[in-house]
């Protein structure tokens, strides 16, 4: 049987100074799942392994996102990380320094229990 969504959290984050895109990424992922505690593995004798997690940040420049290294930073569950075109470049206009701002999205699945 098919997976089944039980969570979603969004997050943001940002790079102010270095332009890494990565790190922009992995803070909106932190801040995403900052907001998370799931206490029914404990209550129902589960193993987190068996969750899935799929991760989708949002940036101007996806190619520049190692997806890997955001994986493995994961505490839970077989994690895939996907890099796609959004979140938002802001240029200030005094210096030419780039604000890289990200989004993403962590949702979790679950084997279908009923």
């Amino acid at each position: 049987m098919s997976d089944r969504r039980f969570i979603i959290e969004m997050g943001m984050g940002n790079d102010q100074y270095g332009q890494d895109y990565t790190k922009a990424a992995a803070r909106a992922i932190e801040d995403a799942i900052r907001h998370s505690s799931i206490p029914m593995f404990g209550a129902l004798g589960m193993d987190h392994s068996q969750m899935r997690v799929q991760v989708t940040v949002g940036v101007q420049e996806p190619d520049k996102v190692d997806c890997a290294v955001l994986a493995a930073k994961l505490p839970r569950g077989q994690a895939t990380v996907t890099a796609t075109f959004g979140g938002l470049n802001v240029t200030n206009p005094d210096d030419g320094n780039v604000i890289v701002i990200a989004s993403a999205a962590v949702e979790a699945f679950l084997p279908f229990q009923g």
